[in-house]
């Protein structure tokens, strides 16, 4: 069996922690090898030393059967190897083409030629099925759309080996079955397929073998057609994993939120929320689901106070907060878990410790008489972390942006949860987790909804909505198209609900 990248020995250390431990993969031509693990097994940064943004300590990387030194990305694309990461690196006011050719610009002396770039990508893009238009500006398209870019960018560049990186985290249901298409497409050119992944379901359905690593080092190398998705989650995180959410019957109790005909202007200045109304109890969890912009970002800028509300009222425990501040919803009992964990939930310079108290700071005991009480700071903030799982090298004094995407979710779950709100707004709770730590935060989202308090959560993952939630609101093109109690209805009818056939809604 021809091994057309073998990456053997590999060791990386970063300051407190072996993020590579003496692993050895091997990715034959033509398969999707499939790299699964936990958040912080060192999934990505193995793959980063294949694609030359780090070097490893230790170990041996062969290409086509050579031993080759990869010092940086030039390198890689040179050798056949693309990659698409998990934050895209696109360029939002530049056109799809630009972004293409960034770096390889084609010229004639002084004088760029895009037009025939443009058409080498148009064929590109009809060719692997892609539907893409060279002419769009990167801010103008969908998230789906940027990723198909980013595949566009490796194969513009000739990519015999295609890494993704967690590339259906930011994706629809819609937008994966896409991809999945894709990816088929590009293994019956002959190319061959790594896809880093923690979701198991999307191993089964496309991946050939799976390589498992905990903790810096591998598990094991398994057939996926003969493998069970729990026998994969159990090498994964080490122990049984149980798929199934437990939760007692809800016992509602008083409105804790109210949305009255909320209408709410996007950044452009079109109505993203058009008249939207909604209740959530305490003792209950309502999943808002929706395709990606379909005002469920606006309407949750609106509800935590980042947005402007052009009319409408929100009753937050019979008062109406529409127009107070953001420090005054959170010191009334609101948390709030951001869609985006990076730009929203964590300031990635600071430490973790900062960030933990990043809301309370202000309040005793961490502060007394105008000065920060620092011991008390680090102790609760290691306490948080503790309790939650969240692993960082040098504890709660590591910067935010040293740690894993899964560890940083963890770490502002933790923080909003400990508040204790009245109401948890979490959207995305569980975006871009392995299956270990997706289980942990499905618990402590049920034990809020226990203990009484209401959690609107909005998610992507219907999945997730069908699980979790006690009632489920459907948004699309920012209104509500309906009402259902999980039991009465199936993911087909949701996701008609979600393209906009409306349904007699029922509460």
């Amino acid at each position: 069996m021809e091994h057309v990248v073998e990456m053997l020995n590999i060791t990386k250390a970063f300051p407190g922690i072996v993020a590579n431990d003496d692993i050895s993969i091997q990715l034959r031509k033509g398969e999707i090898l499939a790299l699964l693990g936990e958040n912080g097994a060192g999934k990505s940064t193995l793959m980063s030393i294949l694609f030359g943004l780090y070097t490893p300590d230790a170990g041996t990387i062969k290409v086509f059967g050579k031993t080759v030194n990869i010092a940086n990305p030039n390198v890689a694309n040179a050798l056949g190897i693309g990659m698409v990461h998990q934050h895209f690196k696109l360029v939002h006011n530049f056109t799809v083409t630009e972004n293409i050719v960034l770096g390889m610009e084609p010229h004639v002396g002084p004088f760029l030629k895009t037009r025939d770039a443009a058409a080498k990508i148009r064929a590109l893009s009809k060719h692997y099925g892609l539907n893409v238009d060279p002419d769009a500006k990167i801010e103008d398209v969908s998230v789906g759309m940027q990723q198909r870019v980013e595949i566009l960018k490796m194969l513009y560049r000739d990519a015999e080996v295609l890494i993704f990186d967690e590339p259906t985290a930011v994706l629809t249901p819609q937008e994966i079955i896409e991809l999945m298409k894709i990816m088929r497409n590009l293994i019956a050119e002959g190319k061959s397929i790594i896809l880093i992944t923690h979701k198991l379901k999307e191993i089964k359905e496309i991946a050939d073998r799976c390589t498992v690593i905990r903790r810096g080092k591998v598990i094991g190398t398994v057939d996926v057609a003969g493998t069970t998705s729990a026998q994969m989650a159990e090498m994964m995180v080490g122990r049984q994993v149980n798929f199934n959410v437990d939760k007692p019957a809800k016992q509602c109790g008083d409105v804790v939120l109210e949305i009255k005909d909320l209408r709410v202007q996007s950044s452009r200045k079109t109505e993203a929320v058009k008249g939207f109304s909604l209740t959530v109890h305490g003792g209950e969890i309502v999943g808002l689901a929706g395709v990606d912009g379909n005002g469920q970002t606006e309407l949750v800028e609106a509800l935590t106070g980042l947005r402007h509300v052009e009319s409408g009222s929100i009753l937050f425990q019979g008062q109406d907060i529409a127009h107070h501040s953001i420090r005054d919803r959170i010191r009334a009992g609101m948390a709030h878990i951001p869609e985006d964990r990076q730009k929203r939930g964590l300031v990635l310079d600071y430490t973790m410790e900062e960030n933990m108290v990043l809301e309370i700071y202000g309040l005793p005991p961490f502060a007394k008489r105008g000065f920060l009480q620092k011991p008390l700071i680090r102790a609760y903030a290691e306490k948080l972390m503790q309790d939650f799982d969240v692993r960082a090298g040098e504890g709660s004094l590591s910067l935010a942006r040293g740690l894993s995407g899964g560890n940083q979710q963890k770490a502002i779950v933790g923080r909003e949860v400990a508040h204790d709100p009245m109401l948890l707004i979490a959207v995305q709770p569980t975006r871009g987790l392995d299956v270990g730590s997706i289980e942990y935060i499905h618990r402590r989202l049920v034990e809020q909804r226990n203990s009484g308090k209401a959690v609107l959560l909005v998610s992507l993952e219907l999945d997730e909505i069908m699980d979790l939630s006690d009632r489920i609101a459907v948004i699309s093109h920012g209104e509500l198209t309906g009402l259902k109690y999980p039991k009465e209805t199936n993911e087909g009818e949701i996701g008609l609900m979600m393209a906009g056939v409306a349904e007699g809604a029922h509460q």
